[in-house]
């Protein structure tokens, strides 16, 4: 166990289902407690939806586990009410070095601009991230009811249903559910039960974490050594956590022994070597791992909806298997809610998979030639790669082909069937499909961001810098369409005309900076539609009722077309 940290102890409390003699339905069981679990409650919670969610154990993480979040992901859990915590705790930082040998090729960073709420990524042991999220679920009791000491034994997967059984200390018992949401990790016992593969890669490579405490002067900074005097024909990576941890990733090479290698009278040698002689440390955490780049076919089957590492797996140069799986759930939480409302088709589930297949190959993609690049099977891969860090030294061209693990970035879903227009002369990282930007604006005289406007419904956001005239045309319009839209919000950028301003669900901001005119760029009358996961879903060079009406239509999966509606309804039972 830990040294830094004390697991929590959650209480188990006898399932009220034991005392009937029926089986409860309810809208949305979710299996796993862990961080996609929780996030998933948490999300659903916060937009109105109720689910049970079911563990087998009754605390958080044992060791570090995940440790680097990014933006995006602190964006997320922002919306959700738990990112300050994690800032509050975690270790900010923005700078990398990457080494070959003896000497440093280059460095870089991350978020080099201004004026974002977040940084570029923070590191955090795992077990304080789902701490967190324990807490904001237990906030939301009235929606989340969370139970641990709950094993799931049996998944009966019905078209239009599914029943769970589950066995406690008290006894079974068994729930229905209109949707099964599945979390339970990287070996899914649900899935193995259904007879579903995850298809993909073993990389025939050992790397050993040791998460050392030490107080050193290494800075806040990422550090990757390729071939290092201390680790030579290796590599090694050194990332800087809360309470003095150290997390260092050590290569060891297919034919390590993982049981000999775990054994602290074998890892305080290599510690030694990297830190020097007269550095002292203390082993925190140690654990020896073989990693996998694979995925789902397919993440729905029937009712039951694969997230996180039950769904899809990567190795973890790049910080994208915990930050995957919160973006995955981003998608599916607001599209799952307005299914349950009755204000989405069913069809628009199905885009879960198509875009989150989308990201999901996209992490992959990017993780398999990270650890192509990290670990070279071949003389001439071999050869390719310290060529590069040798040119990396001197020519900057030659930086962006090294990879020490391409960091996770946010998923555009730009081919996605729901996306609207998109405006000619716009910037092309805000098309259609793409995560939303903040900046820093002013609300009612007080500084706040743009991004705490967006989230969890639909936002409109309008730059309102309009003649009076063209704002008391428009004002009607935009009436109009809020009054046939109840899960439309507007936004209006300022100095803007009373007639907008005075619009109902209506706030007016002021540009701060100057950094959303710059970054959205926008003109008078220009227009963004933001779906509930703060992704553009359609932009345009003025404002028209009926142009936002059918983006929003669009957005729901109201105009799939038949075809697509019914292979989505196969695709999703095969």
């Amino acid at each position: 166990m830990p040294k830094t940290y004390k697991n929590p102890v959650y209480p188990y409390r006898r399932p009220p289902e034991l005392d009937r003699n029926e089986v409860r339905h309810c809208p949305v069981v979710i299996v796993g407690a862990g961080p996609s679990g929780l996030t998933a409650a948490i999300d659903l919670a916060q937009q109105g939806i109720d689910s049970i969610v079911l563990d087998d154990n009754n605390t958080v993480s044992v060791g570090s586990r995940a440790i680097c979040f990014a933006k995006r992901t602190l964006e997320i859990m922002d919306r959700l009410g738990c990112a300050q915590s994690m800032l509050d705790k975690g270790v900010t930082w923005q700078h990398g070095r990457v080494f070959f040998q003896e000497r440093e090729v280059y460095d870089f960073n991350l978020l080099p601009e201004p004026g974002h709420r977040v940084p570029a990524f923070i590191n955090l042991q795992q077990y304080y991230l789902e701490e967190y999220l324990v807490d904001r679920a237990d906030a939301l009791s009235e929606h989340i009811d969370l139970r641990w000491l709950n094993r799931v034994t049996a998944v009966d997967s019905q078209p239009d249903h599914s029943v769970v059984t589950i066995t406690t200390q008290d006894g079974d018992y068994r729930l229905s559910c209109d949707y099964l949401l599945v979390a339970d990790g990287a070996n899914s016992k649900i899935r193995d039960q259904l007879g579903l593969e995850c298809k993909g890669q073993v990389f025939q490579d050992r790397f050993l974490i040791a998460d050392v405490i030490m107080k050193a002067d290494f800075p806040t900074e990422r550090w990757f050594w390729f071939d290092p005097p201390f680790h030579p024909g290796q590599s090694v990576l050194l990332h800087k956590q809360p309470d003095n941890v150290w997390r260092i990733d050590f290569q060891l090479g297919w034919d390590a022994d993982p049981e000999e290698e775990k054994k602290e009278e074998n890892i305080r040698p290599r510690v030694q070597a990297m830190l020097g002689a007269d550095v002292e440390f203390e082993l925190e955490w140690a654990s020896v791992y073989t990693f996998r780049c694979r995925k789902m076919d397919n993440f729905i089957h029937h009712k039951v909806f694969f997230m996180g590492d039950a769904a899809h797996q990567v190795s973890p140069f790049g910080a994208r298997g915990a930050n995957g799986g919160a973006q995955g759930i981003d998608n599916l939480a607001w599209k799952l809610a307005r299914v349950l409302k009755s204000e989405a088709p069913e069809a628009l589930l199905e885009t879960y998979n198509t875009e989150r297949q989308h990201g999901a190959a996209e992490n992959i993609l990017n993780s398999t030639r990270a650890t192509d690049f990290i670990t070279p099977k071949s003389r001439i891969s071999r050869l390719f790669r310290n060529t590069t860090l040798e040119l990396a030294e001197q020519y900057p061209f030659a930086r962006s082909l090294v990879n020490s693990g391409r960091l996770s970035m946010p998923c555009r879903y730009e081919d996605s069937p729901l996306n609207g227009p998109d405006a000619e002369g716009m910037p092309a990282d805000l098309r259609p499909g793409s995560p939303a930007k903040d900046a820093p604006i002013r609300l009612c005289g007080e500084s706040t961001w743009l991004l705490n406007q967006l989230g969890s419904r639909f936002v409109l956001l309008l730059d309102g810098r309009l003649p009076t005239s063209q704002a008391e045309a428009l004002a009607p319009e935009l009436e109009t369409l809020l009054n046939a839209q109840p899960d439309l919000d507007l936004l209006v950028l300022g100095p803007a005309s009373r007639a907008l301003s005075g619009l109902p669900r209506t706030t007016l901001i002021e540009d701060a900076d100057g950094l959303v005119v710059e970054r959205y760029g926008l003109e008078p009358g220009a227009s963004y539609l933001i779906r509930p996961d703060q992704h553009v879903t359609a932009r345009w060079p003025d404002c028209r009722r009926e142009a936002v009406n059918h983006a929003i239509d669009r957005a729901l999966g109201k105009q799939l077309d038949p075809l697509h509606q019914n292979q989505g309804g196969r695709h999703a039972t095969a």
